[in-house]
């Protein structure tokens, strides 16, 4: 059969041979593309829908840590532990969207200067690395982060963003959530807790893994009381309002009596459940006291009388 001429082919039905370049390109775009739509259904998605598993507690389960997590609606979680995450983390957490570019170039003024680098993420930014991202990464997780961060401000009430932060920031090792945090710490859940209680919490976030919430020490200790101090002024200048806007706050209410469990002691793995009845020492006998000398019994009749010295001693005669 013969080849058909080109030149009597239409041009619009022509194919075209795209270059490397080309090709390259355009999977380039499908990529962006199917990330962009797979991201927005991702965060619509969450509007609803609690997040089952996040990217840290699945490294958490696997590194053989585990993931503990109580999740509570935002309606029942003490509102003290909300204004204390809002004087710790975002003060402007009702007025901004999504980003506090002040607290954005101061922290890049602190970090320039040398020293400890600190961040100056809000609490919606935590909320997208903690809900979709993963910890570390450097800048090309803070561009995803961004991204994230702003399908949330668009599709979420600042009441969502809070509740998924306080349920998904992690609160120690393997411990997820304020309200499992609360349990570790506290011996009780987060729908009741003292202003103390809060702020210890909030002031371990940061670095929950090398941080403790029960007798902190230097600076956690010391921050715990600077947030324990803002929380009055959070309620004081309505910092929190956005968070209840159209529902009603929770009640506040004392958080219940815990009897604090003793310490194990050292070695009590060892123990048994069971243990055998003590043993009764016995009374030892008395060590036998030397008997007095044995004397041969004395006879009452007399001794008989020693043969005369002159007399021979009898001999045998043959």
């Amino acid at each position: 059969m013969a080849k058909r001429s080109t030149a009597s082919i239409p041009t619009y039905k022509r194919r075209r041979k795209r270059s490397l370049f080309g090709r390259i390109f355009g999977w380039i775009v499908r990529i962006i593309l199917a990330f962009i739509v797979i991201s927005v259904l991702w965060v619509l998605a969450y509007r609803f829908i609690n997040p089952p598993i996040t990217p840290n507690m699945a490294v958490d389960i696997v590194s053989g840590r585990g993931a503990t997590r109580d999740w509570m609606p935002i309606t029942q979680i003490d509102r003290d532990m909300v204004r204390a995450a809002i004087a710790a983390e975002d003060d402007k957490f009702c007025s901004h969207h999504g980003f506090d570019w002040d607290a954005i170039q101061d922290a890049a003024k602190r970090n320039a200067s040398g020293g400890r680098i600190r961040g100056g993420s809000t609490i919606s930014q935590q909320t997208a690395k903690n809900a979709f991202l993963w910890n570390g990464g450097g800048y090309a997780r803070k561009g995803v982060e961004a991204w994230f961060t702003f399908l949330m401000e668009q599709m979420y009430p600042k009441r969502r963003i809070m509740e998924l932060y306080l349920n998904l920031a992690e609160t120690g090792i393997g411990t997820y959530g304020v309200s499992a945090g609360s349990e570790r710490y506290f011996g009780h859940d987060a729908s009741a807790m003292t202003t103390t209680e809060a702020a210890r919490l909030a002031a371990i976030l940061p670095l929950p893994k090398k941080r403790g919430a029960i007798a902190p020490q230097g600076f956690t200790r010391r921050y715990g009381n600077t947030i324990a101090a803002r929380i009055g002024s959070v309620a004081r200048d309505g910092l929190d309002a956005c968070v209840y806007s159209g529902i009603t706050a929770p009640p506040k209410k004392a958080p219940p009596k815990v009897k604090a469990e003793p310490r194990p002691q050292p070695g009590a793995e060892y123990e048994t459940a069971n243990p055998p009845p003590p043993v009764e020492q016995q009374a030892t006998e008395p060590e036998p006291q030397p008997s007095a000398p044995v004397t041969a019994p004395v006879s009452n009749q007399a001794a008989p009388p020693p043969a005369p010295a002159n007399e021979a001693a009898p001999t045998n005669l043959i």
